[in-house]
């Protein structure tokens, strides 16, 4: 069974930073774009950045220059470096995976896993 497993979510202050961590089991992704999407309160799912498994990136404009993403390999996992965070940052934070290189990586329906999720929230 394959799984994704988000950890390092919370509550922090405006300006501060979190970490978000996704460990993949069941099978390995080393081979594959692993990414980040984000969820608000009645707001759609919304990409927040990818990686391939080259280790090129894409950053949606929203987060660009506040927000990395690196992942090893070997260990099939996935990092969010959050930086100089606001309040409209506030959502749930879900990783994702492509089973195979078909479709769009800005598209979420081209993942075909994901984890359950976890919440950041950012205080003014």
């Amino acid at each position: 069974q394959v799984q994704l497993v988000e950890s390092g979510g919370g509550v922090v202050q405006a300006g501060g930073s979190l970490r978000l961590s996704c460990a993949a089991s069941g099978r390995t992704f080393s081979s594959n774009t692993m990414g980040w999407f984000r969820q608000a309160p009645g707001k759609e799912r919304e990409l927040v950045g990818f990686m391939t498994s080259g280790g090129t990136t894409y950053y949606a404009d929203s987060v660009k220059g506040r927000f990395t993403i690196s992942r090893d390999n070997a260990k099939d996992t996935v990092a969010l470096q959050m930086n100089s965070l606001k309040p409209e940052d506030t959502a749930v934070y879900l990783c994702a995976a492509r089973a195979t290189g078909t479709g769009a990586r800005l598209n979420a329906d081209n993942y075909d896993y994901w984890g359950q999720g976890t919440q950041v929230t950012v205080s003014s």
